[in-house]
């Protein structure tokens, strides 16, 4: 009888390495979107486009081009009240959808869907964001 269990447990430590290096990654890929929001907050431009993936700099090639697109169509992100991390999910090794809960200028609140790619250096990089209004109560 102890042979399925030790098979089980053998089977959980198997699986679980791919569950942590999920988990990290994720976690990197939300440390992307807290540093771009945070650079969005001290208006350093600069820093905010550094984590634009190249298909986003391809659209918006300088950060005055960038940074006129989020304030035009991006404000909650831009300028939020508050923000926090809801779902994500992990679509290939390198390909993460995340969203993120905000409250924006305005009180009130969004639902922002980000996805990144990780590039061939390693690095989490932002390659697109949509947003909604969101039906949650802001609190």
């Amino acid at each position: 009888m102890p042979r399925p269990i030790a098979i089980a447990a053998l089977a959980f430590l198997l699986a679980s390495p791919p569950a942590l290096a999920g988990e990290a990654e994720i976690r990197a890929a939300q440390t992307v979107i807290q540093n771009q929001i945070e650079a969005f907050l001290a208006d350093d431009a600069a820093r905010a486009y550094s984590f634009a993936a190249p298909n986003i700099k391809r659209y918006f090639p300088t950060q005055q081009s960038f940074m006129a697109m989020v304030e035009n169509g991006y404000m909650p992100v831009r300028r939020p009240q508050s923000h926090a991390f809801g779902k994500s999910e992990e679509m290939s090794p390198t390909r993460i959808v995340q969203q993120v809960l905000l409250v924006g200028p305005d009180g009130k609140t969004y639902e922002a869907v980000y996805t990144l790619e990780m590039q061939g250096d390693g690095n989490w990089l932002i390659t697109g964001v949509s947003m909604r209004a969101s039906n949650a109560l802001s609190t």
